[in-house]
């Protein structure tokens, strides 16, 4: 199951995308992590110090090679230069299994403590007035996209902060979005933007409020978000003590059955395999007539595999 976090900036939605995948991996369950957000800092939420590199390439900076992982012999895709972000398999693509024996996790997963970890890679100077961020998460999304995860398997996602995680496709590719929501009204806001755009593509989204204080906290976060509030957290001391890199102790217990609760929701969630491919193509066709055949000199409608099936079944039919 895919699983993101998202939410204001400063909410805490990096903090819980670490607690959430450590509390997977102390589990026993397969996962990947990735960090998505412009704001590359999951990596050390995990436990990587500071000063520490990370130790592999961000996926960004691989992108022409993925393509050419992940295009395989599918006869659709003419070559890399005409694979965009958005490109669904089709017969012949290369589909991957969760930290399968392929060259994008054999190149780019590294485990920070008992977490295996990707990363987007940093917004760099070299960036700056000639791309946007969505850019870099182009690979994210093709990874996404040609990945059959099975039942009992995590992608757990820190996604970029603010509405903006619906500036592409990319928001489609999940099959739990958990929107983290600070007591405060600015938050309430973009968790309101977040609804309505979920909304309207059939994205499930739930809400896990966040540094809560009191009831007072409580109350507000019922108030203004009703039914979607599915777990909250309260204010943590072993937290603040990780991000100041003293000794962290053990998590507290209320904020321990939070992240049982989160994982209950999302092992509660069915599969749906046919609206995710649905979703891929509807969004590739939009990106292919608003910018990606002038970009490619390509019609990249002509991509779009009619007779593929994706999901556990296509694996048998693909190219290794």
């Amino acid at each position: 199951m895919r699983v993101a976090f998202v939410g204001k900036g400063g909410s805490g939605k990096t903090t819980l995308s670490a607690l959430f995948a450590r509390h997977l991996a102390r589990s026993g369950a397969p996962l990947v992590a990735v960090d998505g957000d412009i704001n590359q800092h999951l990596a050390h939420a995990l436990g990587l110090d500071e000063d520490d590199e990370f130790g592999a390439p961000p996926l960004s900076s691989r992108t022409g090679e993925i393509k050419d992982c992940l295009r395989g012999t599918n006869p659709r895709i003419v070559s890399r230069e005409a694979m965009v972000k958005t490109t669904p398999p089709g017969r012949g693509s290369r589909l991957l299994r969760l930290l399968g024996n392929d060259d994008v996790h054999g190149t780019h997963v590294r485990r920070v403590g008992e977490v295996p970890l990707m990363v987007t890679g940093a917004f760099g100077e070299s960036d700056l007035g000639v791309a946007c961020y969505h850019s870099k998460l182009g690979a994210v999304e093709l990874y996404l996209n040609h990945l059959v995860d099975g039942a009992g398997e995590y992608v757990v996602v820190d996604m970029t902060a603010g509405a903006d995680a619906f500036a592409s496709g990319l928001f489609t590719r999940f099959d739990m979005t958990f929107l983290v929501v600070e007591p405060t009204r600015k938050s309430v806001s973009v968790y309101r933007q977040y609804r309505e755009h979920a909304a309207e593509f059939g994205i499930p989204i739930g809400v896990v409020g966040n540094k809560v204080t009191g009831e007072d906290d409580l109350l507000f976060l019922k108030e203004h978000v009703g039914d979607d509030l599915v777990a909250h957290c309260v204010q943590s001391s072993y937290v603040r003590a990780q991000e100041q890199g003293r000794a962290q102790g053990e998590l507290e217990s209320h904020n321990l059955r939070t992240l049982e609760q989160l994982k209950a929701v999302v092992d509660g969630r069915t599969k749906d395999w046919a609206t995710f491919q649905r979703h891929a193509v509807e969004f590739h066709l939009r990106n292919a007539a608003a910018w990606a055949n002038d970009a490619t000199g390509h019609d990249l409608a002509a991509q779009v595999d009619p007779e593929f099936r994706h999901g556990p079944e296509a694996l048998a039919a693909v190219s290794f």
